[in-house]
């Protein structure tokens, strides 16, 4: 399978002419009878090849974390709960906090090491796997370890240093940790230009600034009001989502690599956005969901749909499926079909998604024709463009 950048690439490299690679898009949206746009394409895997690697670079992450667990093992040793109390079976006030203490310090070491063996570990696949082979699913993993790992190991030897902290110097951490985790997408960016590496410091990013804010209202304040935390998370997934439109709308005809990264953008944004909805809607309390709660929740959904139509991007929906399914189980459980409330809530929800998909374009066209010309001007196209292609550097997922 070959990707938009693969054509792009081998137009930069002269294997074919822009003529060509315009004319293969053209005929391509034609046999599909879909706007080469709307499929949304993002690759995952080349081939075979592809999971073997992967299968490979997890179990060689896997046990490198599991060393970097036993270094800090031999480091910070500390007895577990059953020899403590066989040696100690009355242990003191004093005796309790020391052992916990250093529980603690053992855990959060355990976790900077592992993380920073992990990160070491994945840059240097990274250069031959994404840079040299330009695999696709490894790519993904190993930026995913990489971003992590460095965030367990700041997290971890933060923690370390200020064991006996407060809540507050632990949002902070948190806060810290996401930020250098940031700056390590942005380093992986620079050097592998990975779409999904940009989604990765969006979301370091977002957590910078929700644990800043956090730590400055004080997290024992939260437990008693967690709706704030929910309303962070929203504006966040608000701030991601404009901050995809922005590469969406430089990209309309989506052939480059910033249509890929708007995507995986969309992808971290849509959860953000959807879950703090639903949840403040009582949708994630269970069978406390009422009835107007439930067609709340079909309401945000098709919102959902029609933002999804215009801006040509089918992640919010996704997102949000697991909730509108609980809302109408719900709600079909409510008007005597307890037998069937499952089936017949898959039956409406398969048949509405499929026809939404077999139907995509004429009911767009409907939806971003009713919207404003200068906003039109800014969505993709309703109907199928063949720009020549253009000298783009290729990506790898």
């Amino acid at each position: 399978m070959y990707s938009e950048d693969d054509i792009n690439s081998a137009v930069a490299a002269g294997a074919i002419s822009a003529e060509a690679a315009s004319g293969f898009r053209a005929h391509m949206s034609k046999v599909r009878e879909l706007p080469r746009g709307s499929e949304e394409n993002f690759r995952l895997i080349n081939s075979f090849n592809d999971i073997f690697v992967t299968i490979g670079v997890v179990i060689l992450l896997v046990a490198v974390g599991a060393i970097g667990q036993a270094i800090a093992g031999f480091l910070a040793p500390v007895e577990d709960y059953s020899e403590f109390f066989s040696r100690l079976p009355q242990p003191t006030d004093a005796q309790m906090e020391a052992w916990s203490a250093s529980r603690e310090f053992a855990e959060v070491l355990t976790s900077s090491l592992a993380g920073l063996l992990v990160a070491v570990t994945a840059w240097p696949l990274t250069e031959f796997f994404t840079r040299k082979r330009r695999m696709a699913l490894p790519s993904i993993i190993l930026l995913l370890a990489f971003v992590g790992g460095v965030f367990f190991a700041v997290f971890g030897a933060g923690m370390a240093l200020a064991i006996d902290g407060s809540e507050t110097v632990g949002a902070l951490m948190v806060s810290f940790a996401a930020l250098v985790a940031a700056g390590a997408a942005y380093v992986h960016w620079r050097r592998f230009m990975v779409p999904i590496t940009v989604a990765a410091g969006a979301a370091g990013i977002a957590a910078t600034v929700i644990g800043l804010i956090v730590a400055a209202i004080g997290p024992e304040v939260l437990d008693d009001n967690f709706d704030i935390v929910f309303g962070l998370v929203f504006v966040a997934g608000l701030a991601v989502w404009v901050f995809a439109m922005r590469w969406d709308i430089s990209d309309r005809e989506r052939i480059t690599r910033r249509s890929d990264v708007a995507f995986w953008l969309h992808l971290l944004a849509a959860p953000m956005i959807a879950h703090p909805i639903f949840a403040l809607l009582g949708v994630t309390e269970g069978d406390n969901l009422g009835i107007g709660a439930a067609f709340g929740v079909v309401a945000v959904y098709i919102a959902f749909g029609l933002v999804a139509l215009a801006i040509d991007r089918r992640a919010l929906l996704v997102s949000a499926l697991i909730y509108v399914l609980f809302a109408l189980t719900f709600l079909f459980r409510e008007f005597g079909a307890v037998e069937l409330n499952f089936a017949l809530t898959a039956l409406v929800i398969g048949s509405a998604l499929l026809s939404l998909s077999a139907f995509w374009q004429p009911i767009r066209r409907v939806v971003v024709g009713a919207m404003p010309v200068g906003i039109q001007d800014r969505l993709p196209a309703t109907e199928d463009t063949v720009p020549a292609a253009s000298a783009i550097e290729p990506s790898v997922a």
